[in-house]
């Protein structure tokens, strides 16, 4: 379970509780239907559109769909978000970006501010009923053939494109960090593209590892992202991620209240 720092906690207003675990809980079946209605559509697009237009698309609609649901949960007072940060990369090309991982949502609140970023999603997400067919549609690149994910992640490199990948592999367990994995600075190296770092800070535990989706967190959640130290794999993959796993430890130890309610 993630540590907050005492300034970082969320208040928990207990007279208004019910109201939100009712707000919470609707605003989950609502990204359920929502979800679903756009899977079945990108199946559609994906039989009648060309598949470069159709993976730009699809990459729109879910940062549309993500960027939705995080303002109405904004506007219904259970998140608090600083993204802002975020809004710079989309002038960048060629970038892997790296953030650290510590809850399930961080996909969700990248991709909401970078449309065009290409993901490396775990393979199990392609049979998932609520977004194998949109991560099809929008040409994320599965995580099950190292050859495969390194060839597909060279070639959107090579063609101006940014991937988003998590270096820690999966969701933090040991904090601050987990153990970094070395595939990040493998392609990068193969393409010699700039690793640019991102920290995500957050007030909650909410969706870390252990945290069952439909157990209600304390509100408001809160989430700041500010752009790290820019690396390069110049000097060698182990070396790489020797000083990127100094660096997220040394920054995750200082950790500013996120503030901001941005999800516009």
């Amino acid at each position: 379970m993630m540590n907050c720092r005492p300034e970082l906690q969320a208040s928990n207003h207990t007279l208004y509780w019910p109201f939100q675990a009712v707000v919470f809980y609707t605003s989950l079946l609502l990204l359920g239907m929502t979800m679903l209605t756009g899977s079945l559509l990108c199946v559609v697009l994906a039989w009648v559109m060309p598949r470069h237009v159709g993976v730009r698309l699809g990459r729109w609609l879910i940062s549309i769909l993500f960027r939705v649901y995080l303002w109405l949960l904004c506007a219904m007072g259970l998140l608090r978000l600083d993204l802002k940060a975020l809004d710079e990369l989309n002038a960048e090309h060629g970038l892997v970006i790296a953030p650290n991982h510590p809850s399930m949502l961080d996909a969700l609140l990248i991709v909401s501010r970078l449309p065009q970023t290409c993901c490396i999603m775990k393979s199990e997400l392609w049979d998932n009923i609520f977004l194998g067919a949109g991560v099809r549609l929008a040409g994320y690149i599965r995580n099950d053939s190292v050859t495969s994910m390194i060839r597909r992640s060279a070639v959107e490199l090579q063609s101006g494109g940014n991937l988003l990948m998590f270096p820690e592999g999966t969701r933090t367990v040991r904090q601050p960090v987990n153990p970094l994995k070395g595939g990040i600075a493998l392609i990068a190296q193969t393409v010699q593209a700039p690793i640019q770092t991102v920290i995500l800070e957050t007030n909650t535990p909410y969706l870390s590892k252990s945290w069952h989706l439909l157990k209600a967190p304390t509100f408001p959640l809160v989430y700041r992202a500010r752009l790290g130290r820019r690396f390069n794999a110049l000097h060698g993959v182990h070396q790489t991620m020797d000083t990127m796993q100094h660096y997220y430890e040394y920054e995750l130890g200082q950790i500013a209240p996120p503030t901001g309610h941005d999800a516009s």
